[in-house]
């Protein structure tokens, strides 16, 4: 199975409760269709008390089958909490994004985000100088006490 074929098939559950397992999912979402993989990721730290973080995968055989548990189960309830299913988004790269060890403007998604042509760099340069030539009509008036013409 392709990786873009195996993303379509699986779906995100958040707000899990810790007493919920793979099992527990398995239960819940086999009435959609064959369930082939579920993932509970760990917590960062090794000596938590958690079993889980809150949220996990479930991969289905089939797009179709997730697309109907994404439909049916975006809203309901495990364990008396309510749970969010959503089709699951591709993993970021570890050297992109704000948790990289990279600085945000060396990486490559903002670079070709936030490139300026150079044509359109020197255009704003030459809109900023001609609106610093123009006449500013209040030029000279920060020292008068009255309004209207100068007394002489």
């Amino acid at each position: 199975m392709s990786d873009t074929t195996r993303l379509k098939s699986t779906v995100y559950v958040g707000g899990l409760d810790q007493g919920v397992t793979a099992h527990t999912l398995a239960e819940a979402f086999v009435p959609f269709g064959e369930v082939v993989d579920i993932s509970l990721p760990k917590p960062e730290q090794p000596n938590s008390n958690e079993s889980h973080r809150g949220f996990g995968y479930v991969e289905f055989d089939l797009p179709q089958d997730a697309k109907e548990a994404i439909d049916n189960m975006d809203g309901s309830e495990i364990y008396g909490r309510t749970i969010k299913v959503a089709a699951a988004k591709p993993q970021k790269d570890s050297n992109e994004g704000l948790g990289s060890k990279t600085a945000i403007w060396e990486q490559e998604g903002y670079l070709a985000k936030h490139a300026v042509s150079e044509e359109d760099r020197e255009a704003t340069e030459s809109a900023q100088a001609a609106s610093a030539s123009a006449q500013d009509s209040m030029q000279g008036l920060t020292e008068r006490d009255v309004a209207g013409p100068k007394p002489e």
